[in-house]
């Protein structure tokens, strides 16, 4: 077997598949893309996904890219360490959750971590070089996205953001007021999946929130996510970013 996972700095989308890689004990070649050098847009990356995103997960000779289907495979291939109920209903409200946690959270914690550090970035990049990188993103969301970095998400964008991760926050304490984990008893993909887009970082991000006072089921939960063997073990891959940016840079991709 070779498996061989291309990824970013522990954080978000990097991290999210790189924790069930850790859980499940598997033996796989760590590539480090380095985003801060666009390697992401490169040529020999671009070749992996011509959508020029990390994570990329190989598996003998096959890509797989987008996180949450990595993890679904990883799931079909490797079920030894399970991350997903066996029955059909347990299965249905891992997907939802992660159904909700892509669709619902994800882009919101990514807009304030491209407002906060990867607009300076970006503005930090002279005009010339700017439109040649712009040049070398594939997807056209994504060159809208750095183009807005650099001017500056609007303040009605930002509180529309603010609110969809309070939203999130508040359903997630309600629901572990019902279940041990996201989905149920079982410790799941929707769990990893929300830990390494916002769980994880929320406090640092948002102080404003009183995350501890107002969440304390969701705090617990963190705690449980950080001591999983999996999760120590991912974040303890090696880490690149500048420390002012380490917050952040996991959801640039």
């Amino acid at each position: 077997m070779t498996l061989t996972y291309y990824h970013a700095e522990p954080a978000a989308n990097s991290l999210k598949s790189m924790i069930p890689l850790k859980e499940k004990g598997l033996d796989f070649e760590s590539v480090y893309v380095d985003l801060h050098k666009f390697e992401q847009h490169s040529e020999w990356f671009i070749k992996l996904n011509p959508e020029g995103q990390v994570p990329v997960l190989q598996h003998n000779g096959v890509l797989i890219t987008h996180t949450t289907v990595i993890n679904e495979y990883l799931e079909d291939v490797f079920p030894e360490v399970p991350l997903r109920p066996y029955d059909p209903v347990g299965r249905a409200r891992v997907r939802y959750w992660n159904k909700f946690v892509d669709e619902q959270v994800m882009n919101y914690v990514s807009m304030h971590g491209w407002h906060r550090m990867v607009g300076v970035i970006a503005r930090n990049i002279e005009n010339g070089e700017f439109e040649k990188l712009l040049e070398s993103i594939p997807l056209p969301d994504q060159r809208k996205k750095w183009a807005t970095a650099r001017s500056g998400f609007s303040e009605g964008e930002l509180t529309h953001a603010t609110d969809k991760i309070i939203y999130a926050c508040a359903k997630v304490e309600t629901q572990l007021g019902e279940t041990k984990w996201l989905a149920g008893d079982m410790y799941t993909t929707a769990d990893i999946n929300f830990y390494a887009m916002c769980g994880m970082m929320v406090e640092r991000m948002f102080p404003e929130m009183e995350v501890a006072t107002k969440y304390p089921r969701l705090i617990a939960w963190r705690e449980a996510m950080n001591a999983r063997p999996g999760v120590k073990a991912a974040l303890e891959m090696p880490d690149h970013t500048a420390p002012g940016l380490r917050t952040f840079t996991g959801h640039v991709r």
